[in-house]
């Protein structure tokens, strides 16, 4: 098995935040991330698949293939959008690092599985110093 990884950029805006908690219980929370007036990251997203490299062509996957899967169902609806309130996979959830890799997870995996690969990993990160990393729910 063999693992190859495709690497992408975005940028979005979001907010941390609880409806339910006080704006003092949030800013407690969330910190800076729960400013009203939302704050936004240039995005780093590593997408990891894995299979058996094709004989006929030497490839896993094709990385353009790839990069049109991430950009058709992940990229073209994150970019430079506000992720509460513009990304309908995000639609009800807190817009976390955490939830947001998963719900890309679940955007990808189907589509790579298509293409006779298996979704591995997905590395996100949000800063230079903070990154969240996904493998699924095996």
């Amino acid at each position: 098995m063999m693992l190859i990884t495709r690497r992408e950029r975005f940028n979005a805006a979001h907010r941390l935040f609880r409806p339910e908690y006080s704006p003092e219980k949030n800013l407690e929370v969330f910190g800076k991330c729960s400013n009203p007036n939302w704050h936004g990251h240039n995005y780093e997203l590593y997408v990891t698949v894995s299979g058996p490299v094709n004989p006929e062509t030497g490839f896993v996957i094709n990385l353009k293939i790839l990069s049109r899967i991430i950009r058709e169902k992940v990229l073209d609806k994150l970019d430079h959008k506000n992720i509460n309130l513009e990304v309908s996979f995000m639609k009800g959830k807190l817009a976390s690092s955490e939830n947001l890799v998963m719900a890309i997870w679940e955007q990808l995996e189907e589509p790579i599985r298509r293409e006779g690969v298996r979704l591995h990993r997905i590395k996100l990160y949000e800063t230079e110093n903070n990154f969240v990393e996904y493998l699924g729910d095996n």
